[in-house]
C-alpha cells in the first residue's frame, strides 16, 4: 500500500491509472477505522481496479465547541487494519487541503439545513467542500459511503447531481454491533454504562417502523412511539430529532402513505452525539 500526503502527487498518480483505463474507488473516512469502514474499503477493492482510502479529519465540518480536538485518532491502527486491502492511503495535513488563504467553500442548501444540520450549522458546508475537494484530487470513479450517515450521502449525492460530477456514488448498509447500535467512532467516547444505554436509538427506530407496519399512518404517532422509547432511558441526555422523513428531501412527513420512509434520529449519551436510520418501504 502506497501512502500520499500531498494532493498534487495523490492527483498525478490518479489522472495516470485513469488514463491508463483503471477504474478507482475512493472510501473517505476521518480515520478510527471500525468494520462499517471496513466493509466500505472491501466493497472499493472488489469492484473496483484501484482502492484508495483517505483519512483526514476535516476542520470545517466541527462548530466551536464540537471534538475537533478529541475526535478519535489511530493512525498506526488504521494503516494496519487496511494494509493488505487499499491500493493507496491519502493523508493529507490541514495544511494541505486548506491552504493559507483558502476562501472557496460549497454549500448544498436544503438539505444541508434539515435534521443533522439544524444542530450543527455549517457542518454539511464542511462535508461537501472536503468530499469535493477529494473528488478532485483522486478522481473516482465510484466512491463509497455508509448509510448510517444518512444525511451526508443525501447531501453528496445532490452535489454529485448539481455540479455533474463523473463519479458514481455508492450507498452501502449500515454495519451494526450485535444489539443494533451502529458502528461509529464516536462510539470510542461511550462510558461502559452508556454503551449499554446506546442501543436505544436503535430500538426506537425500530419501534417506529413495527408501527407502520403495523398499520399506523399518522406521523406524529409514530414520533410518539419513537419518543417514548427514548424517554424509558434515562442515560439520554438530549434528543436532538427524530422523526418520520422523505427520504429523498428529507422534509417530515404527515403522513406514511407513500412507498419511502425514512426514519431518522440523532440523541446525546454521555459524551457522544449518536445518529441512526432505518430506510424501508412504509407500504409493506
Amino acid at each position: 500500500m502506497e501512502t500520499v500526503r500531498l494532493p498534487r502527487v495523490m492527483q498525478d498518480t490518479a489522472i495516470k491509472e485513469r488514463c491508463r483505463g483503471k477504474s478507482i474507488g475512493l472510501v473517505p473516512t476521518m480515520g478510527a477505522l471500525h468494520d462499517g469502514h471496513m466493509a466500505l474499503i472491501r466493497a472499493a477493492r472488489e469492484e473496483n481496479d484501484i482502492a484508495v482510502v483517505s483519512i483526514f479529519v476535516n476542520p470545517t465540518q466541527f462548530a466551536a465547541g464540537e471534538d475537533f480536538e478529541k475526535y478519535p485518532r489511530d493512525i498506526g491502527g488504521d494503516v494496519e487494519k487496511i494494509r493488505e486491502l487499499a491500493d493507496v492511503l491519502f493523508l493529507p495535513d490541514v495544511s494541505a487541503l486548506y491552504p493559507e488563504g483558502h476562501s472557496t467553500s460549497v454549500d448544498v442548501e436544503g438539505l444541508s439545513g434539515l435534521m443533522c444540520g439544524a444542530f450543527r450549522p455549517g457542518h454539511f458546508r464542511g462535508v461537501a467542500t472536503v468530499v469535493l475537494k477529494l473528488f478532485n484530487i483522486i478522481q473516482p470513479t465510484r466512491a463509497y459511503f455508509g448509510l448510517k450517515d444518512y444525511q451526508q450521502t443525501a447531501v453528496v449525492r445532490r452535489l454529485v447531481k448539481d455540479l455533474h460530477l463523473p463519479v458514481d456514488v455508492v450507498l452501502c448498509p449500515t454495519v451494526r454491533e450485535a444489539d443494533g447500535l451502529a458502528m461509529s467512532s464516536r462510539n470510542a467516547y461511550l462510558a461502559p454504562e452508556e454503551r449499554k444505554a446506546a442501543p436505544v436509538l436503535y430500538r426506537a427506530l425500530a419501534a417506529g417502523a413495527d408501527a407502520i407496519k403495523q398499520g399506523e399512518k399518522n406521523a406524529s404517532r409514530v414520533r410518539e412511539i419513537m419518543r417514548e422509547v427514548l424517554a424509558r432511558e434515562p442515560l439520554v441526555k438530549e434528543v436532538d430529532y427524530i422523526s418520520a422523513y422523505d427520504p429523498e428531501t428529507l422534509q417530515e412527513l404527515e403522513n406514511v402513505e407513500k412507498s419511502g420512509v425514512l426514519l431518522a434520529g440523532g440523541v446525546k449519551i454521555g459524551a457522544a452525539r449518536l445518529i441512526d436510520n432505518l430506510v424501508f418501504n412504509g407500504l409493506q
